[in-house]
Parts: C-alpha cells; sequence; structure tokens
C-alpha cells in the first residue's frame, strides 16, 4: 500500500510550521511538487528549502508535476474549475503510480493548511476513487488568516460574534449578512475597493497583508477610504517586483458600541 501525507506549511516562514509537520516531513520518500509556471518558481524553491532544513533524517526525492492550465475564460466557473481539477487528479494519478513504490509514503506541502481553500484534498479524493490503491492523511498548519490577525496584532472575531471567511469572487457579489467581519482569501481584482460605498459606513476597516509572516512581508490598516488606492498600488508594485503574489485581508465594520477584547 502506498502512503501520502497532505502537510500543512504555514503561510510561509519556517519557523511557522508545526512539530507535527516536521515529523511528517521526516516520514517521507517522495515529495510530490505541483509546478504551476515559471512565475511560480519562488514558491518551489521554498517547498526545497524547507525540506533541506526539516527532512533530514532519511533519503527523499522530488517530482516535479506540471500543473494543467486552467481555462479562466470559460463562461462557468464551476465548469471550469471541476475540469482542471479532474486534469490534475489524471497528471498526479499517474505521478504516484510510476514515482511512489510500494511501502513508500508520499508528500504534498500545502501553504498554509490543507482545509482552507486548497485543492489537494479533492484531487486525492478523485485519484482514490480512480482505483488508485494509497492511503493519505492530514497534518494541519497555520492559516494565512491566522498569520494575518497576529501580524496586525488584532482578534478575529469580536466579542460572541461570527467571522466569515470567504473569496474576492464571492465578496463581489455584496457584503454577505449576518456578520460584521469579513476574512479575505483569493482575491486577484481588490475588490474591497469598491466595498465602502456600497456599506455605506465611512468606518469599514481593512487589515491588510502579503507575503504574511515571511521576510518579504507587507501590511496595510486603516479605513477603507483612506488605504485603497495604497493597497491596490502596494500589491501591483509587490506582484511586479516577485512575479506572484499571496495576500489577504480582514474587513471590519465599525459600530461605536464596540468594546476591546475577544473570546
Amino acid at each position: 500500500m502506498k502512503k501520502i501525507l497532505v502537510i500543512g506549511i504555514g503561510p510561509g516562514h519556517p519557523d511557522q510550521i508545526t512539530v507535527q509537520a516536521i515529523r511528517a516531513l521526516r516520514a517521507v520518500d517522495v515529495f510530490f511538487v505541483i509546478d504551476k509556471r515559471e512565475e511560480t518558481a519562488d514558491l518551489v524553491r521554498l517547498r526545497h528549502e524547507l525540506c533541506e532544513r526539516y527532512a533530514t533524517t532519511r533519503p527523499h526525492r522530488f517530482v516535479t508535476i506540471p500543473d494543467p492550465p486552467r481555462d479562466r475564460t470559460a463562461a462557468g466557473y464551476e465548469e471550469a474549475v471541476g475540469d482542471w481539477h479532474r486534469r490534475r487528479a489524471a497528471a498526479i494519478g499517474d505521478a504516484i503510480a510510476a514515482e511512489l513504490r510500494d511501502g513508500e509514503t508520499g508528500g504534498f506541502l500545502a501553504w498554509g493548511d490543507p482545509s482552507l481553500y486548497d485543492s489537494i484534498l479533492r484531487i486525492l479524493e478523485q485519484v482514490t476513487a480512480a482505483g488508485a490503491a494509497l492511503e493519505y492523511d492530514v497534518v494541519p498548519g497555520v492559516t494565512s488568516v491566522q498569520a494575518l490577525a497576529a501580524s496586525h496584532r488584532i482578534p478575529l472575531n469580536r466579542i460572541g460574534e461570527p467571522v466569515l471567511i470567504t473569496t474576492g469572487r464571492k465578496l463581489a457579489a455584496g457584503w454577505p449578512e449576518g456578520t460584521d467581519t469579513v476574512a479575505v482569501m483569493l482575491d486577484g481584482t481588490g475588490v474591497f475597493a469598491d466595498l465602502a460605498d456600497e456599506v455605506g459606513d465611512d468606518d469599514l476597516e481593512i487589515y491588510w497583508g502579503a507575503y504574511v509572516g515571511t521576510d518579504d512581508e507587507l501590511l496595510v490598516h486603516g479605513p477603507v477610504r483612506d488605504v485603497a488606492d495604497e493597497i491596490v498600488r502596494t500589491r501591483a508594485d509587490a506582484r511586479a517586483r516577485n512575479g506572484w503574489i499571496m495576500d489577504t485581508y480582514l474587513l471590519r465594520r465599525h459600530r461605536t458600541e464596540d468594546a476591546a477584547g475577544s473570546e
């Protein structure tokens, strides 16, 4: 039987990896790396550096899997992603079959935590459903949302209140009901810049961060009306400089009756 470990490695800083994750890294014989394109070479390099630092107790090797291109012009978002995942599952299944021997352990390193907007668990479900004889376990990691809150020195929630974690695509449809605090991931267009007018609140605050927890960390905080342009400009400059960007942000509607504290 072949075994796969899906290991959450945090948002980027090598010190934000758990002891459980280090133990898992040291159990891996083959690390599978999905290579999306040249501009994400830094992300591949960071994975290699983590393994050089922590996976030191046994020989291991790397297998690179080219990521199938996703059709970003398709009219149906979910259909396009579903097709992309099916092609990803086929490529990953072929790589596991060819490169991982029975009795060996393979590893996939997931940025942040594998449960939060990462496709690898859904894809492994498809791989096993297609008949692959393997089992897999998941090691949780520090999320970018946790790291963002720590860097800004804030609690995610108000006292007794919920926090919604969503995507820029969903937020573009309007402010969600039932919460005053929204953590946003995968916003490639800067949806926050249009929200102050929609919400009708001069005190809509944003806590934004890119490369959170790393030496390249960028942070901006303030009323959306005041800092939206700065964030858009900073984000564009960073992406042009590095070729890629990982950012997230928290939006909070101000209420005069707020009291400091958290649960």
